[in-house]
């Protein structure tokens, strides 16, 4: 049940990446400022920096198209190939972030709020799908795996003080 509510809340997290990522992606291309409550729109520098572009790809359209694999991978069916992809695509998103939030801070000396808010979402995203993914399918209530958790072996073994 809880890999269940694990699974809801990176699918909601997911879509606010999406739509601050769009959001980020219309502002690139649309040249309007940026929402920015720092004094002098730091946001706006940042977004018009060299490093608001990978060869010649806003990285906001990057995040935005990582933040829609990352939610097509959460709403495939859930076995454990889907757990990984959902924990790559997070771990490489959070790389690439990682990078990112360097440049702002040591590069640039600049900080984007909305850049900061999608680096600390997807922050929470990774360590979620990580957890998620070293987790396994859910436990059945008697704290037994199912047959298929256990490679289709179903166990034979009984309780202690169980009568034969």
């Amino acid at each position: 049940m809880i890999t269940r509510r694990i699974r809801i809340t990176l699918i909601v997290l997911t879509a606010l990446g999406v739509a601050l990522a769009s959001y980020l992606t219309y502002v690139h291309y649309s040249g309007e400022a940026p929402i920015c409550s720092t004094k002098g729109n730091t946001c706006n520098q940042v977004q018009h920096s060299q490093y608001a572009e990978l060869a010649g790809v806003s990285v906001a359209l990057i995040g935005l198209i990582g933040y829609v694999l990352i939610l097509g991978s959460l709403v495939a069916p859930e076995e454990e190939r889907t757990r990984f992809a959902t924990a790559a695509l997070t771990f490489g998103g959070f790389g690439f972030s990682l990078y990112l939030t360097y440049r702002e801070i040591f590069t640039l000396h600049k900080i984007c709020e909305e850049c900061v808010s999608s680096a600390i979402l997807l922050t929470i995203i990774m360590c979620l799908s990580v957890w998620r993914y070293l987790r396994g399918a859910d436990m059945s209530s008697s704290g037994n795996a199912t047959a298929e958790q256990a490679g289709g072996v179903e166990s034979s073994a009984t309780p202690i003080g169980s009568a034969y």
